[in-house]
């Protein structure tokens, strides 16, 4: 079921160039696998699933809500697993999301496992990298210094608002760390907020004409 999964992922995936691609799904699954050993928490059979799975209905990638959730639970229907454990895999999947800090609140380790492998891999140089690949497919300018970082913010004022790719750092990735929900996780995570707030200070010496 995992290699059937990865297969159907692959092919999802294959062409995304938001940076929520097939390697983007294999370093969260990783990164959860390796959380979950580490932790000794945690069902790895529906950890591994949910982190494979974790993009397919993401609204960001399809074209409406009701789509996504319509192609996953279409591809579940396939795999020879019980009801609950399908529950549980789109439970996670329809819980993780930052959502513009209007998230929902985690019930499973499975669900925190896998939301920390995910905001992982949205941090560091990964994530710088993903940030600006996402906002360039948005249409995003890299940084408009007349726009004000956005503190709060309705869902619908996250996903649709006027940003750029710089004030993504403010509005969400600098603020992952510090809600991280494993001890691992948050270790891991250490390096990567440093990269980035280097990456900060040395962008806006250069925007100002320092260096």
């Amino acid at each position: 079921m995992i290699e059937q999964t990865e297969s159907f992922v692959r092919q999802e995936l294959a062409e995304d160039a938001t940076g929520h691609d097939w390697y983007h799904v294999d370093r969260v699954r990783r990164n959860a696998l390796y959380i979950t050993h580490e932790e000794q928490s945690g069902d790895p059979f529906i950890i591994e699933m949910a982190a494979l799975l974790h993009d397919i209905a993401d609204e960001k990638l399809n074209e409406t809500v009701e789509k996504g959730e319509q192609k996953l639970d279409s591809f579940l229907q396939t795999l020879s697993i019980n009801e609950q454990t399908k529950q549980h895999i789109k439970e996670i999947i329809g819980t993780i999301s930052f959502k513009g800090g209007h998230g929902s609140e985690l019930t499973s380790a499975e669900a925190k496992i896998v939301q920390d492998a995910d905001r992982l891999d949205a941090i560091g140089a990964i994530g710088i990298a993903r940030a600006f690949a996402y906002g360039g497919k948005k249409g995003q300018p890299i940084y408009n210094p007349e726009l004000q970082v956005r503190q709060e913010m309705s869902l619908e004022e996250y996903r649709k608002g006027k940003s750029t790719s710089i004030h993504h750092f403010y509005e969400k990735l600098l603020k992952l760390k510090d809600l991280l929900n494993t001890e691992t996780a948050r270790t891991m995570a250490e390096s990567r907020q440093k990269m980035m707030e280097r990456f900060l200070d040395q962008f806006f010496q250069e925007w100002n004409g320092i260096r």
